[in-house]
């Protein structure tokens, strides 16, 4: 069986709803879906550029524990609430990922959990130099 690492951030929902906020097998690491929250669960940013960018941050804090990072990303994809504002999801996109260019989706949802939060996105990365998991431990 390959080797399997739970990344955690900590909040309560993920051991009430029993999902990790990332998990790294082999050499990939995936992210789950990502919303611009603090450690408290409160909205950071009140526009879809500045959440976009603060659920980008938060999507790179877990590949840095599971051994990757932003710039390892091959795959994003983004769920926003009003796709007549894809440009500002695409700006902060562009900002992080410009010189990466991941695969990347884009999709208009009706809602996410709860209204204050314009976005929420997902992300699958590589662990550069094939690293093993012994070299990167569980905190």
């Amino acid at each position: 069986m390959t080797d399997r690492q739970n990344i955690s951030s900590g909040t309560p929902w993920e051991r009430e709803y029993g999902y990790s906020r990332a998990v790294r097998v082999g050499d990939m690491v995936f992210v789950a879906g990502t919303v611009a929250s603090d450690e408290n669960g409160n909205p950071v940013g009140t526009t879809l550029y500045e959440q976009t960018r603060a659920a980008y941050a938060k999507v790179g804090r877990a590949l840095e524990q599971a051994g990757s990072s932003l710039e390892h990303v091959v795959r994003i994809r983004t769920f926003v609430t009003d796709a007549s504002q894809w440009q500002q999801a695409a700006r902060a996109q562009g900002e992080v990922f410009g010189a990466i260019r991941p695969a990347s989706t884009l999709v208009e949802v009706s809602a996410l959990i709860d209204n204050a939060f314009l976005v929420e996105v997902e992300a699958d990365a590589v662990i550069p130099n094939g690293k093993s998991l012994s070299e990167h431990p569980s905190p």
